[in-house]
């Protein structure tokens, strides 16, 4: 990892090379990716199917693309019954936390015969992308069904890639499905599953929005699909940024960056430190730690190209850089965390403390994992029962109501040219 001390010029040299890894810099991928979504668009199934075979080896048709009960029963078989106690555990923490996020319809009635309110409704069907092979995270399952289950949506379809024999891989992210509240899991991935779930084919129905992580091909196809449909966002790669005092322990600190180092080799982790020696401490034993990982080789590239260890003057100058980064994953180990957190503008999530590692937001908390990155933590939220719900004004005037306001509003569509819309408000006075 790079030892540098915080200077402007140090600060707008990280920021440039962060922002190299956003999906929005691959542009190479999009003609590629549009090809895949138009063919899908317009050719259905039998583009789907022509794509699986090509992209991921597996024969797949009408006959086989839905999962079968039976390969969920036979999914339950290979997960070992403590992982299972783990999931339904982390499941009932991830829905209390979203349950207290629900939003209810609200109307504002008033003596002069006004109703003015809002409407809220559940998405009717949602799209929940899984990636397979390496990056298969039956954590991210839960995330992704749980909150819109909180939500009221009626319909959620899970797609996720098939292994050249035509099976989800990975019985873990069946179960997870199963367990969260899928209605229906497809055998498909890649760009062709989003565009599926965006238009609908013979096999997959459309849907009102797609969720959930995937690598380029993905992220871009989402991005192609978005106005069809929502999306949740482009998800970049994995990043950490841990501010900590000389009261951390170095050990502690070392640990957690590498959490998210070893996602892949475009994962960041970056200390913010106030002390010199946290600092030289930290990259010790961030160096003994990586010679005794399993992913080493991905670890060593990711901490070489996006891995720092900063060193600020003072705590102002730390959380001004965390909050120009704007992370996805914020630890503040310091002697006041708590303090220290009321001053953070920007930040997927925040964890307090030498004890909440960010591991423990991944997978048991209860707060969604599903986070912003690339800098858009300072626009974006993490996915939430908001998601997977919309808004429908309500408007009720009566006669009495309407007719003290309706000069108001005749004079108000007149100074725009709208003469429609002032006869609107008039003929419902005429004599």
């Amino acid at each position: 990892m790079r030892k540098l001390k915080l200077t402007k010029d140090v600060t707008s040299g990280l920021l440039d090379n962060l922002l190299k890894r956003s999906p929005n810099n691959y542009g190479e991928y999009t003609e590629t990716v549009e090809g895949i979504v138009e063919a899908v668009k317009t050719e259905g199934d039998k583009a789907l199917f022509n794509f699986s075979k090509q992209f991921d080896g597996a024969d797949i048709n009408v006959e086989n693309i839905k999962v079968t009960q039976a390969e969920i029963d036979e999914a339950y078989t290979q997960v070992s019954p403590e992982l299972l106690e783990v999931i339904r555990k982390a499941i009932v923490n991830i829905r209390e936390y979203h349950e207290k996020q629900k939003q209810y319809s609200w109307f504002d009635s008033k003596p002069n015969g006004t109703i003015l309110g809002q409407k809220v409704t559940a998405l009717s069907r949602v799209g929940v992308y899984v990636p397979g092979g390496k990056a298969a995270y039956p954590s991210s399952v839960l995330m992704n069904i749980i909150p819109a289950k909180v939500a009221g949506v009626e319909q959620i379809i899970m797609v996720t890639p098939p292994g050249k024999d035509g099976k989800v891989n990975n019985p873990g992210t069946l179960v997870a499905a199963n367990e969260a509240g899928a209605d229906a899991i497809y055998k498909v991935g890649g760009a062709q599953a989003v565009a599926a779930l965006a238009f609908g084919t013979e096999s997959i129905p459309k849907v009102d929005k797609i969720v959930g992580p995937g690598n380029i091909f993905v992220a871009l196809a989402k991005k192609a699909v978005y106005g069809y449909v929502s999306i949740d966002s482009i998800a970049g790669p994995s990043e950490i940024l841990v501010i900590a005092d000389e009261t951390a322990n170095p050990r502690y600190v070392a640990a957690d960056l590498l959490s998210q180092a070893e996602h892949d080799e475009l994962a960041s982790a970056i200390l913010v430190t106030t002390s010199e020696s946290l600092a030289d401490a930290v990259s010790k034993e961030v160096d003994g730690f990586v010679e005794k990982l399993s992913r080493k080789a991905i670890l060593e590239k990711s901490l070489d190209n996006y891995g720092y260890i900063l060193i600020a003057e003072d705590m102002e100058q730390a959380v001004d850089i965390a909050n120009e980064i704007a992370s996805e994953h914020l630890e503040i180990v310091t002697k006041n965390p708590f303090e220290v957190m009321t001053q953070i503008k920007n930040a997927g999530a925040i964890f307090l403390g030498e004890y909440s590692s960010e591991p423990l937001g991944d997978y048991f908390a209860g707060p969604n994992h599903v986070l912003p990155t690339n800098g858009t933590a300072k626009f974006f939220s993490p996915l939430g029962v908001d998601d997977f719900i919309k808004k429908s004004s309500i408007i009720y005037y009566s006669r009495q109501a309407l007719e003290p306001v309706k000069d108001d509003i005749i004079r108000f569509a007149e100074s725009e040219s709208l003469t429609a819309h002032a006869n609107s408000i008039k003929v419902r006075f005429e004599k």
